[in-house]
Order: C-alpha cells, then sequence, then structure tokens
C-alpha cells in the first residue's frame, strides 16, 4: 500500500530545473540523506536524474516537484519496503520584487525532526502560510518554543546587520535550504547563529530565501521597514546563481 497517502510517510524536493548541475546534487543530497533518516528506499541520483529528464523532455527552466513516496504494510509503525516516484513539472513562478512578512502565531519545536526534513506531512506550513495571506502579508515568521526565529512557511532567512550576514542556526529547529548551501560553497560569508526577535527589527536589510525565488528582500516584517542593500542583495543572488 501507498504509505505517503495514509500515513503522510514521505519527502519531496521543489526544484529549479535547470538542467543537470551542482544544485541538482544538493537537492538529491537532502533527499536521500532524509531517506536514510526515515528509513525510506530512496533512487540513485542516476535514477533521480532519469526521472526528472523524462518528466522535462528538453525544456528548461521549469518548476519540478520530485515526489519520493514510500510503500509497504499497511501498520503505521513498520518501515517501508519500497518507493515510488512522482514528478509534477509546471511552469516555474515569477518571484515577488519584494515581501512583507508579520510574525506567525504559530510555533515550532527546536526537538520535532519533521521540521528538520522537506517531508509530505506539510500542513504546518501550509496553515502559516493561509495565515499570512489572509491578514494581507506575503508570509510569516516562525518562532519556536524558546522565541527563536527558525524560517518562514518555505523559505530560509537571512539578516544584514553593517557588514555581517546571519541566518537562524539549524539547532532552532527550522528546513536547511539548498541555496544557503550553494550560497556558502559559492563564497558568501554567512554566520550560522540564534537569531531573536529583536535581531531581525534592528537588521538593516532582510531576505527571504529558496530554490524557486531565489533572493527576495523582505521591505516590511510587522512594524519594522527595511532598507535593501542593493550591492548585497547582488551578491547573494549570484551567489545563489539567479542572477
Amino acid at each position: 500500500m501507498n504509505r505517503t497517502t495514509y500515513f503522510g510517510e514521505g519527502l519531496f524536493e521543489s526544484i529549479r530545473w535547470i538542467g543537470e548541475s551542482p544544485k541538482l546534487e544538493l537537492h538529491y543530497g537532502r533527499l536521500k540523506s532524509s531517506a536514510e533518516f526515515f528509513g525510506i528506499p530512496c533512487p540513485s541520483y542516476e535514477e533521480f536524474l532519469e526521472f526528472i529528464k523524462t518528466a522535462v523532455g528538453g525544456d528548461s527552466n521549469l518548476y519540478v516537484k520530485f515526489l519520493l513516496m514510500s510503500s509497504g504494510s499497511g501498520y503505521y509503525a513498520d518501515y517501508p519496503e519500497d518507493y515510488e516516484v512522482r514528478v509534477l513539472v509546471k511552469a516555474l513562478p515569477q518571484p515577488p520584487a519584494e515581501v512583507s512578512l508579520l510574525l506567525s502565531d504559530l510555533r515550532r519545536h527546536s526537538l520535532n525532526p519533521l521540521f528538520r526534513h522537506k517531508t509530505t506531512s506539510y500542513m504546518f506550513s501550509v496553515l502559516v502560510k493561509r495565515e499570512a495571506n489572509a491578514r494581507g502579508f506575503f508570509d510569516g515568521v516562525v518562532l519556536n518554543e524558546k522565541e527563536e526565529v527558525t524560517e518562514c512557511s518555505a523559505s530560509n532567512l537571512i539578516l544584514l546587520k553593517g557588514d555581517r550576514l546571519f541566518t537562524p542556526t539549524r539547532e532552532s529547529g527550522l528546513l536547511w535550504g539548498t541555496t544557503l548551501d550553494y550560497m556558502l560553497a559559492n563564497g558568501v560569508n554567512l554566520e550560522e547563529r540564534v537569531i531573536k526577535l529583536k535581531d531581525l527589527e534592528e537588521a538593516d536589510s532582510l531576505f527571504i530565501t529558496n530554490s524557486l525565488m531565489g533572493v527576495v528582500p523582505v521591505r516590511r516584517f510587522g512594524y519594522t521597514e527595511y532598507r535593501t542593500d542593493e550591492d548585497v542583495l547582488e551578491e547573494l543572488r549570484r551567489a545563489a546563481g539567479v542572477v
């Protein structure tokens, strides 16, 4: 039986398809690491790549969602025995020029392992995004049980303070993005640390980032207005491979 349907036991990656690249290898690496953590059988990188190439044909610059579903026993505590794959392909959405964020009423817990993996148990993120949209904002910033900043519903945060760049530490309970890893590999001096609300309010610039959007400046968080440092924005976009 399909255990993803019945138990939410599955993983996915949202990919900006530009062909085979180091970015794609980062997506596969995260997928494989999470599959090993949850005990879900996983295709090889070559199979992963072939699934995507078959779905996209010869097209490029597309949104690709790679869904790894588990199958096996109908008892929830059993480990899966096999996997199934679905690949969704659609036009890549145009990223916003800038966004406004609010503080979400919802909270993560730093020790919850689900928040460290891109699982099909995605309803928490759905609720964060719906809450923000209903109140006229692009997305919500989520805190954990220790009042530490984690991330938005589907993007990481980068703060500029003076000439230093910071991002919330993964120990606060968040999904570490492949774009962050790509930026680090491309020489961005990005410091991972515990971020509190006052750090957001005192930042000079604030950005959100994920694989599909690249890097987008935040104009406002609650009542805090930001000035976008265009030189830093250009640097981050170049390092993210989206310029």
